[in-house]
Order: C-alpha cells, then structure tokens, then sequence
C-alpha cells in the first residue's frame, strides 16, 4: 500500500437471505440478477463473515489486513420481514460470548447464540417508506390493542396485574398449543381480509397476516405474532432514520435503507425466522418497558446531513449534491463512502479516484477529503476514530 495515498477503491459482499428483494441492490450496484437470487444486503466493512476488499492499485487484499473497522456499513433491501431481536449490551456479550466458548459450541453451530463479543446497536436510514416494529406500545396504546382483540382478553388481565416483563414472558413461554388456541381464531378473521386487500399498512392486522401467510408451519402459529401487536408499529419516510439500542426489541418489515452498526454479529430471535430462537435467551435481554419512537432526521453540518445517535462505535451521514458541487471533511479515523447514485470525484492530498454509482471507497485519515459531484449525487459516509494498524 502506498504510504502516500489515502483513497482506495473498495468492494463489499452480498448476502443473499431469503428475505431480500431481488432488483434494488442489483440495480445499485449495476450488476445482473439472471439467477433470481434474493440480494438481501450489501456490507461494507471488517467483519470477519464478510470482510470487503481493497484495491491497493497492486492487488486486491481484505480490508481487514490493514485494520479492523468498529463498525459495519449496509445496504439493504428488506422484501418479506425480518425476525423478532434484540442485541445484547457489550458487557452481556462478553459475558455470554466468554461462556459459549467455554461450553465448546462451534463458532458457526445453528445453535449459537453469541458469535463474538460485542454489542450491536444500530441505525437504519430509509431510503424509501420504511416499516418496521420498536419497543413496546406505551401502555395506554397497548391496552387498547388487548381491549380490542378479544382474543387477547386473557392477556389483558395478565397486563393488568403484572405489567409489560410478565406479559411478554408469558407469551414467549407459553406452550404451543396455548399460542395457536390464542392465535388461530384472530387469524381466521384477518387473514381473509388481507388475502382481499382490504388491510393497511398502518394496520397490526396486516403485518400479522401476512407473518401468518409467511412463517407458520404445519398448523403452528408463530409466536412472533404477538409481538406485532405489541411493539411500536413505525413507518420511516426517505430520508429519515431510527436508532435501535441495546435490549430493544425490534423487526424491519418493509422497505430499503442504509444501515450502520457496531461491527457484531450477536443477534437474539424471538420469531418470525427459520433461524435459530432462543427464547430463554432472548427474556436475557429484552428491554419490558414503553419505547417512544425517536425518528432521527439529521442535522446540517456544512454541506452534510448527519444522522445522531448515541452509539459510541460509528456515526453516519449523507451527501444530496448538486452537479459540480463540492464538499470537504478530513477524516479523524477509517471512513467509508459509498455512491448511492450518481458520479462523484474524490481527491486527497495527489490522489485521485471516481466513484460511479454503487461503487465505494476507503479513506484513511492524514490528509484532507475532496468529493466533487460529477452529476447530481446521493452519497454516504461512515466514520469512526479507530487505530489503524502499523
């Protein structure tokens, strides 16, 4: 690598989950899609599942021979929704990554829960109008779902008397057959009328029928339908974002969007998956209070949107350029930009590089940063001061 230039070209890698869309991230990245593959996500980054490679001008190394980034940057295109989550705190996960290995569960076992020691908050920017579910109801809102689904009158009376930890635990615990006596008969009534159109967006009862139509197998309800009802139920418009915090229960339904997290794979599932749920595991963690949705629409620091939160391992922003317009930062650690749309030049100090659209670099700190709009251009910029490696 050439001590003197601080820009390089880099690659990221597809994931190809099954609930992926299968033309937004192909077309952004200007590749084909004959396969008909879903295209999930799309990281750029350290991360040892998928490390993103480097163009040196020599040869094409992992990034991650030259440092390890605190946090992970994607694409993402969420077609069918995502499971029922939460992250553990970076304390838990020590803790919990620390025992796992003790117990000898292989890194990449189905079964393991903790797959390195880290937290994973995380910010998702919407690209388009976003759905997704973010803590629980306040409890005004939530008791009016169980006043309203008279299915739900049994779970009103737990509510009532032991508040929001015993109500999610006795939903996430409670035997299957309990869930599908529960679920069945509100199932029979929504499903018909999301099968006619006649459901909203806006609605529990659309995402519950369509998670019904989606996840459930042989007869069996997936418990993760009562979290639909529970949680927040929030929609993002383009250009805004929300924060999920350690122990926030949460799942993105619909949409696409940028996504910045600390560079973790820990995730807990309480439903709506084919992966592995632990549902003991899961209670570990889960934050049983009222959440107020905080949707984050960026402030303006110079020609630049940044999107605040309080995580400590990355902070993301955006570029809305005109054509010809420049815009100038100087780097405190490792960034990455990556060109959403459009053709955009980038000089530090003699060096020179383009970006067209879906394409990304790496720019390390030193020297100041140039990025010149070539045509009108979206852009985004992670950013984090890290060490980098001698």
């Amino acid at each position: 690598m050439d001590s003197e230039q601080k820009i390089y070209r880099l690659t990221g890698k597809v994931q190809h989950y099954d609930w992926g869309g299968f033309e937004f991230i192909p077309a952004s990245l200007g590749i084909s899609n004959t396969s008909h593959k879903p295209f999930a996500e799309y990281w750029l980054g350290t991360h040892h599942k998928a490390p993103s490679e480097i163009f040196t001008g020599d040869e094409i190394k992992k990034l991650s021979e030259f440092t390890e980034l605190p946090y992970l940057l994607k694409l993402q295109d969420v077609r069918e929704m995502l499971s029922i989550q939460v992250h553990p705190s970076k304390k838990a996960a020590e803790i919990e990554f620390a025992r796992e290995n003790h117990e000898h569960i292989p890194l990449d076992a189905p079964h393991r829960n903790y797959r390195d020691d880290n937290h994973k908050p995380e910010l998702i920017v919407a690209l388009n109008d976003f759905w997704l579910l973010h803590g629980f109801k306040k409890e005004e809102s939530l008791l009016k779902i169980l006043t309203a689904v008279p299915e739900f009158s049994s779970l009103q009376v737990i509510f009532d008397l032991k508040g929001y930890e015993e109500l999610y635990k006795t939903v996430m615990g409670m035997p299957q057959e309990s869930v599908n006596g529960i679920l069945h008969p509100l199932l029979d009534r929504i499903v018909p009328l999301y099968s006619k159109g006649v459901l909203n967006k806006n609605e529990e009862d659309y995402w519950a029928a369509k998670a019904a139509l989606t996840f459930n197998k042989a007869g069996n309800v997936d418990r993760g339908i009562f979290s639909i009802y529970f949680f927040n139920l929030v929609q993002l418009k383009k250009g805004e974002g929300i924060y999920q915090k350690a122990g926030v229960p949460h799942a993105y339904l619909e949409g696409q969007g940028v996504e910045i997290m600390s560079n973790s794979d820990n995730v807990l599932r309480g439903g709506l998956t084919t992966k592995h749920i632990d549902i003991k595991e899961l209670m570990k963690h889960v934050l049983c209070e009222p959440v107020t949705p905080e949707i984050i629409t960026g402030i303006k620091r110079n020609k630049e949107l940044v999107f605040k939160t309080a995580a400590p391992d990355f902070e993301l922003s955006s570029f809305h350029f005109k054509e010809y317009e420049i815009a100038e930062f100087t780097p405190a650690g490792i960034e990455i930009i990556f060109l959403l749309t459009g053709n955009a030049e980038c000089r530090t100090g003699n060096s020179i590089l383009r970006l067209k659209q879906g394409q990304a670099a790496v720019i390390f700190p030193g020297k100041d940063v140039s990025v010149k709009a070539l045509q009108e251009s979206e852009i985004y910029r992670a950013s984090a001061p890290i060490h980098v490696r001698e």
